[in-house]
């Protein structure tokens, strides 16, 4: 019992001593929001859809194309192509992280299905209910993120 205590204790400590020991730069977000396994940007909703569908479609692992160190996924070659023309164009504001929570100074996950164009921009949201939120002042929401970005990666 003693000895696995002292296991614990000594195996806590060197986690500790492991975090503290890395750069600060490796505790750094990602510009991207992507998901841990396969870093896939949007859950793998296809951002092109967004705009041509105006709803959040599933993307394909078929059809992909990586940019800013993430996987982005895309329903169509099509899709996938203009992506990787004008990626600026179709990706999400802010990496994909939560809009609302950029420009309240941090970051957050989203739902692909929690999303707003805004003269021609995509802004994700972690929620329908923050979207509705954020929708009171788009305007007034973008120049607050747009202030943050991207310190809130830090």
């Amino acid at each position: 019992m003693i000895k696995r205590d002292i296991f614990k204790t000594f195996a806590a400590l060197m986690a500790v001593g492991f975090l503290l020991a890395m750069p600060v730069a490796a505790l750094a977000k990602s510009e991207v929001n992507q998901s841990s396994i396969g870093a896939v940007a949007i859950e793998g909703t296809d951002p092109v859809a967004y705009f041509s569908e105006q709803k959040a479609v599933k993307g394909s692992s078929e059809y992909n194309h990586r940019w800013k160190g993430a996987q982005w996924q895309f329903k169509n070659a099509a899709n996938r192509d203009a992506f990787a023309a004008e990626p600026e164009k179709y990706a999400p504001q802010f990496g994909g992280y939560c809009a609302w929570a950029v420009s309240q100074g941090y970051t957050a996950k989203t739902d692909p299905e929690a999303w707003t164009v805004h003269k021609g921009k995509l802004y994700l949201n972690y929620s329908k209910g923050v979207r509705d939120n954020w929708a009171k002042d788009i305007p007034g929401n973008i120049t607050k993120a747009e202030s943050n970005w991207p310190k809130v990666l830090n």
